[in-house]
């Protein structure tokens, strides 16, 4: 293999890690009676720096990446290449990193710190899932020096940065509960949203099918799979589809998402009885599970490739989808979009809609039409398209 060409780039750096420009306590040292030749060094050791953003930038060896911007850190590190190992991040437990190299050793590595200094949308810099460059230490550690160009990135938003929960997966495993707790179809939408927008292939699993009578929910699981998603039901007390689950989950990367309780790691443990992953019971009061998975860990199958197992989320506020883009990433809407009077119909309150008249003539499910209303006043009322809409009406 050739030797990869590196080159100079102007790197944008987080402000809290700049330095002080120069020392503001001149005037009142001299006006104290200090030494007037300490303070003529002073003055000649300035450091003379640009303002604002330009003292914000560095110059730095590295690639560029030619992905698209939604995989996120495009920016790879190679000051010294020679050293560097690759491996997958398995987990990430606060300041550390756990990384498995192609021997199967696993590495805990800490992050560079001009990496972590780098100024991006994301709350952390490394995740589960990512293929990484690392240079170990010899004593079963190492610190990571570069991020791979990455791809199928599951994120959502967080304090209003990017929480990235898994990076480098192939399908996304959306697992609800036909009963304890029950199931959330606007939850389930907005998985299905993230799934569309970074080019993942979702599968809806509907588990603990023994707990109901499947036949009251074929209707709502027809509707998902006329849109072309894989819908199945599971089992874990009966194993109903678990060796079917096993055989599309071989040889590919997937993770598992859904609310707490619903049974992502009762589910693992079906298919892999030597995990032995940690499982609890649904609250009986609140009809909530309870945070059994602590972080996203990536699990190899014996089948061929691996799963990321993730903590319940409850809540799952969308990242970097706008108004105006949630019609056009449904696959029932879509087809309606470019029909409507406004360029910028948001399909709510817009007279002259072409969505709002194929869910009264039947032609779109009126519960996925009001799951997507929902969606858009719940999580994207506060953005202009949105007020716009609104205003119209």
């Amino acid at each position: 293999m050739g030797k990869k060409k590196h080159s100079k780039i102007r790197a944008d750096f987080r402000k809290k890690h700049q330095g002080r420009v120069r020392d503001s306590d001149l005037t009142r040292d001299f006006r104290s009676g200090e030494d007037p030749a300490r303070l003529d060094d002073a003055v000649r050791g300035e450091r003379v720096s640009g303002k604002g953003d330009l003292t914000r930038k560095r110059t730095i060896i590295g690639a560029e990446s030619d992905v698209d911007e939604n995989s996120g850190l495009q920016v790879r590190l190679t000051d010294h290449t020679d050293e560097i190992r690759f491996g997958r991040v398995v987990s990430v437990h606060g300041l550390r990193s756990r990384v498995v190299d192609d021997s199967g050793r696993i590495h805990a590595c800490t992050v560079r710190q001009l990496l972590k200094s780098l100024s991006t949308d994301e709350r952390n810099v490394v995740a589960t899932g990512d293929v990484v460059g690392f240079c170990p230490d010899g004593q079963g550690g190492g610190v990571i020096e570069r991020i791979e160009p990455r791809h199928g990135v599951l994120s959502r938003t967080s304090r209003g940065r990017r929480h990235v929960i898994v990076t480098n997966v192939d399908y996304l495993l959306i697992v609800a509960s036909c009963g304890q707790p029950g199931i959330k179809p606007a939850l389930i939408d907005r998985y299905l949203l993230t799934a569309e927008q970074y080019g993942f292939r979702p599968i809806i699993c509907f588990n603990k099918v023994d707990l109901i009578d499947p036949a009251s929910l074929q209707q709502l699981a027809g509707v998902y799979a006329q849109m072309g998603y894989l819908t199945l039901f599971t089992s874990v007390t009966t194993g109903v589809n678990l060796e079917y689950l096993t055989a599309v989950l071989a040889n590919k990367q997937t993770v598992l998402a859904g609310q707490s309780g619903v049974g992502k790691s009762s589910l693992l443990n079906a298919i892999e009885p030597l995990l032995g992953l940690r499982v609890g019971e649904v609250s009986r009061e609140n009809d909530k599970g309870k945070h059994t998975t602590t972080n996203a860990t990536l699990i190899p199958l014996a089948s061929g490739g691996a799963v990321v197992d993730t903590p319940g989320i409850r809540q799952f506020q969308l990242w970097d989808i706008t108004a105006g883009e949630v019609a056009t990433l449904m696959p029932d809407l879509r087809p309606y979009v470019s029909l409507c009077r406004y360029p910028d119909c948001l399909h709510v309150n817009e007279e002259h809609c072409a969505v709002k008249e194929a869910v009264a003539d039947a032609r779109i499910d009126a519960r996925r039409y009001d799951g997507y209303c929902h969606l858009i006043e719940d999580e994207l009322a506060g953005s202009d398209a949105a007020s716009a809409c609104f205003r119209r009406s």
